[in-house]
């Protein structure tokens, strides 16, 4: 005849430290061997560069439109003639690129125009996205 087991009501807690102990072990060896990170923080007497306005290439359609930022110019330009005029409004500084595109315009376009501006050398070239009106 077997005796009925009996419910154990303790919880083995021993296999639960050794884990413990072994990751305390494995933390306290390689702390050491891990290079804090470096923060540069602004000096005192540090000059602030004030931001540049990004060139906006404005999508509606087929037209394309360049805006500058810093004066406010727009003018109207067409596929081939888009590269001179954003390398020429850039000038000698990295002036970062605003494509915007309203909702009629074909995504194929937004690509192209995107691609093209990138393998002509220009570095700093994004999408501009705006949050539905409410």
């Amino acid at each position: 005849m077997r005796r009925a087991r009996k419910p154990i009501n303790q919880i083995n807690v021993v296999p639960y430290i050794d884990v413990m102990l072994v990751l305390l072990v494995i933390f306290m060896i390689t702390a050491p061997l891990v290079a804090p990170g470096e923060i540069q923080l602004p000096s005192v007497g540090s000059k602030l560069t004030v931001p540049v306005l990004p060139l906006d290439v404005q999508l509606k359609g087929q037209v394309i439109t360049l805006i500058d930022g810093a004066t406010k110019v727009s003018r109207r330009v067409s596929r081939d003639e888009l590269v001179a005029a954003v390398l020429q409004a850039q000038g000698d500084h990295e002036r970062p690129v605003v494509i915007e595109a309203d909702k009629d315009a074909r995504y194929q376009d937004v690509l192209d125009i995107l691609d093209v501006l990138q393998r002509n050398g220009v570095k700093k070239v994004g999408l501009m996205a705006r949050p539905p009106a409410a």
